[in-house]
């Protein structure tokens, strides 16, 4: 350039405009009130609690609609406590839904058997405003097949589904999600009622390599197209969870795991031999399956299980940090052989078919517990109880850094339940279910 502004030429063209440069500085600076804006915005895009997130869009009416707007993470508590337009009205930016339906204690068949929890509604409000949607958790919710089939066909960016104590919906509707979420990193159906309509869902997701991260179907009760999973485990190189129903037999499982070595999550079928092995063939070498699995924290399922093969699973016993026993029935040496390996637990669940004696073999090895679950083997108020408060002391004094014990039993005293309290400081959850309370105390 030939020339350069300075402010004497700046002032000259603003006289000739009658204009002076304090008048145009005034008008260059932005709105106090859309710098505030503009500052809180990135603000709370930080806030990733959604009780904090609740506490700020009540500071003012300002807040209040940025918090809306900022919002991409929704989770909704009591599915009837709000009208699902009210929400899609307010929180525009929405890609994570979690809603929660009927409460815990329908587990227990105390609501009215007219009370369903419905999903479509909350479909319907969304298909026009969510579209860029990536995430679904439902809990204790009515989802139809159709329900699954508008929500695949209509979130073409939906990523994760993740089903907990869900009903209405069958083997047609997961086909519906295999064959049109093509992104589909997790499909996790927990503790579900899945009809079995004859369909093969599994043979449905698409024939290249997937995305699929994580894959449970446990709850499903029908059998599953052996071949078509084990194609499916090959081509998703990013699968870390996998929970597998009673149908997947053992042999079944040593294909899968010998191929997946990435796991980090293992939900075993069924953990006993149901094939019949050829006269004079060899059984698969289960435990070294399990030494090639070096990323396996997790390991649950044995819904059928032979004790004789817990053997096989001493490999990985020493990386585990959650072991889900909750539908195996063996004893306390038959526990006891696998905690003794199991250095980094912090999390276990079992029948009590352990007895006080497999908990206390807890104490001798798991240093960092931090989560017990004891569920009875039978529940009714006449059955003999093998865990007692001997068990749940045991528990207190060695395992001071406890934060959450559920605890089924038929005897107790309240001295094991204060010294629960006063050993363990960081308790957060104690959940104490008394069978028989109508007994006589054993005292």
């Amino acid at each position: 350039m030939s020339g350069s502004w300075d402010h004497s030429n700046l002032r000259e063209m603003l006289e000739d405009k009658g204009q002076t440069a304090t008048d145009v500085s005034i008008q260059m600076m932005p709105n106090p009130d859309q710098v505030l804006e503009i500052v809180l915005e990135n603000v709370l895009c930080f806030l990733t609690s959604r009780h904090d997130r609740n506490a700020a869009s009540l500071v003012c009416k300002s807040w209040y609609r940025l918090e809306a707007l900022t919002r991409s993470e929704l989770f909704i508590g009591n599915c009837y406590s709000v009208s699902p337009k009210r929400v899609t009205h307010r929180f525009r930016q929405v890609k994570s839904v979690s809603i929660k339906g009927k409460p815990r204690f329908s587990d227990f068949s105390l609501l009215p058997r007219n009370w369903v929890a419905y999903f479509a509604p909350w479909l319907v409000s969304m298909v026009d405003v969510y579209r860029g949607l990536e995430k679904v958790y439902l809990k204790r919710m009515y989802v139809t097949d159709n329900d699954l089939a508008f929500l695949a066909h209509y979130f073409p960016t939906l990523k994760d589904i993740v089903l907990v104590c869900c009903e209405g919906f069958g083997t047609s509707g997961l086909a519906f999600v295999a064959t049109e979420c093509r992104n589909i990193r997790v499909l996790d159906l927990i503790d579900c009622d899945v009809s079995d309509e004859e369909e093969d869902w599994i043979s449905c997701f698409p024939d290249y390599s997937t995305s699929l991260e994580s894959l449970t179907f446990d709850c499903v009760a029908s059998p599953i197209n052996f071949e078509a999973s084990e194609r499916l485990v090959i081509r998703s190189p990013s699968l870390k969870k996998l929970s597998l129903n009673e149908y997947i037999t053992i042999g079944q499982l040593y294909r899968l795991i010998v191929r997946a070595p990435q796991l980090t999550h293992l939900g075993i079928g069924s953990f006993c031999p149901s094939e019949i092995v050829a006269y004079g063939e060899q059984e698969p070498d289960y435990a070294s399956a399990f030494a090639v699995c070096k990323s396996l924290v997790c390991l649950s399922g044995f819904k059928e299980i032979v004790p004789d093969y817990i053997f096989a699973l001493i490999p990985v016993c020493a990386n585990l940090v959650t072991l889900n026993f909750s539908y195996a029935h063996i004893n306390a040496e038959q526990l006891k052989s696998v905690l003794c390996c199991c250095i980094k637990l912090k999390s276990l669940w079992v029948l009590d078919s352990v007895t006080d004696d497999g908990l206390q073999a807890v104490v001798a090895t798991c240093k960092d517990f931090l989560e017990l679950r004891v569920f009875p083997t039978d529940a009714a108020e006449d059955a003999d109880g093998p865990v007692t408060e001997v068990g749940l002391l045991a528990i207190s004094v060695g395992c001071r850094k406890l934060q959450s014990i559920l605890y089924f039993c038929q005897r107790i005293t309240n001295a094991a339940i204060i010294a629960m309290s006063s050993n363990c400081p960081d308790l957060e959850v104690f959940r104490l279910c008394i069978i028989g309370g109508y007994k006589c105390h054993y005292i």
